[in-house]
């Protein structure tokens, strides 16, 4: 089974992922990714730690293949500001 890797980041900051995991295909590595970025997502947006969280899978020679991005963004009304 190829290895993929899933570097974060996290407003600009960068994790890298230093083990990486095997998955059975592309598809699954993008799937695991997209639940990683939710889960992060849903920990870190509402507290305001984050605005951005992305995922970038990468293959064993390090070249990019896929990027999953969850993000929370929060608009005021012009009422709100009054």
């Amino acid at each position: 089974m190829p290895r993929f890797y899933f570097d974060v980041r996290e407003d600009g900051e960068i994790i890298p992922d230093q083990e990486g995991l095997e998955c059975e295909s592309l598809d699954a590595a993008e799937h695991l990714a997209a639940v990683s970025a939710a889960d992060i997502g849903r920990d870190l947006l509402p507290k305001g730690n984050a605005r951005e969280i992305t995922i970038e899978v990468k293959d064993g020679d390090g070249f990019l293949l896929v990027t999953v991005t969850v993000a929370m963004s929060v608009r005021r009304t012009v009422r709100a500001l009054v």
